[in-house]
């Protein structure tokens, strides 16, 4: 193969983009690159494959792909056990206010051992609800079975019994899992029936003492919504690995908020994942331009 790399780890810029793909075959992307109907346009009709290097694929316009018959790979699975992880480490920093207890020590609020001084809250006997019981959501659940939860609810599209069944968890409607559940974990897809889901009436429904979470997209949540839910003391406390936009303007009012944890979306950033997500997404290219079946194609 010829390549043309964009050897930058910021995005490649747009008008380049346009220009460098240009009669080219085959495109390796990633989720900061948007794959529209003017990209394509600008590919032309030889563009006979899309890689990317992302189990989302919200990014790409599969309507205008798949009208124009172009094969598409990504990388699931290879990501779920890393995403998990952070989806579980994310809620305890949340939950027990690890960030904001770090940063007492540092600037001096750590005085004397205190009763009440940094409490949060814990899981075991709690209930939580999963947005999404997809591979991620099942890993998160199974991560978060031996901390002592005593109860899963989940929604989604449809129920899933068999898999459910592992966790006991019960298919509920979005609305009772708001109400319900103590600490919330989205890991759906962004779809236009998840986007926006997490609104004002979601969140004015939660407990005042629960906390929740979002690794999955950020345009799945309603982030006035959720300031607000934060700054009235509607919820107890928020965790995003995933926001809108991304990054996160520096002087974004969710990041004035103590309550609220935000990372720069590193659900799969382990150097293992990464590179097998790299290898992957490699591999799905080269199959696709051989006209051979991809190790994980996107089936439009």
């Amino acid at each position: 193969c010829t390549v043309r790399l964009w050897d930058s780890e910021e995005p490649v810029p747009r008008a380049e983009l346009l220009a460098a793909v240009a009669g080219k075959q085959g495109l390796l992307c990633l989720l900061s690159d948007r794959i529209d109907r003017e990209l394509l346009e600008a590919a032309g009709s030889s563009l006979k494959v899309i890689s990317t290097m992302s189990v989302g694929f919200d990014h790409l316009d599969l309507h205008e792909i798949k009208k124009r018959g172009i094969r598409v790979g990504y990388t699931p699975d290879v990501l779920t056990d890393a995403t998990a992880e952070l989806s579980v480490a994310l809620l305890l920093a949340t939950c027990r206010r690890l960030p904001e207890s770090a940063q007492e020590v540092k600037n001096g609020g750590w005085t004397t051992w205190k009763p009440l001084w940094m409490c949060g809250y814990g899981l075991s006997g709690s209930t939580v609800g999963i947005i999404g019981l997809g591979r991620i959501g099942q890993a998160v659940a199974r991560r978060l079975k031996p901390f002592g939860v005593k109860k899963f609810l989940y929604t989604g599209s449809r129920p899933k019994t068999e898999i459910a069944a592992e966790f006991q968890a019960e298919f509920v409607p979005i609305m009772r899992l708001a109400e319900e559940a103590d600490f919330i974990v989205v890991t759906c897809a962004l779809t236009p029936e998840t986007q926006g889901i997490c609104n004002k009436d979601f969140f004015c429904r939660m407990k005042k003492n629960a906390v929740f979470i979002n690794t999955s997209r950020g345009a799945v949540v309603n982030q006035e919504d959720l300031y607000d839910a934060l700054v009235n003391g509607q919820i107890a406390a928020a965790g995003l690995d995933v926001t809108t936009p991304e990054p996160l303007p520096t002087d974004h009012p969710l990041l004035s908020l103590k309550n609220c944890v935000i990372l720069p979306h590193i659900g799969s950033a382990t150097y293992s994942t990464r590179n097998t997500m790299s290898v992957l997404a490699a591999n799905n290219l080269l199959a696709g331009l051989k006209g051979e079946p991809m190790p994980s194609e996107l089936l439009l």
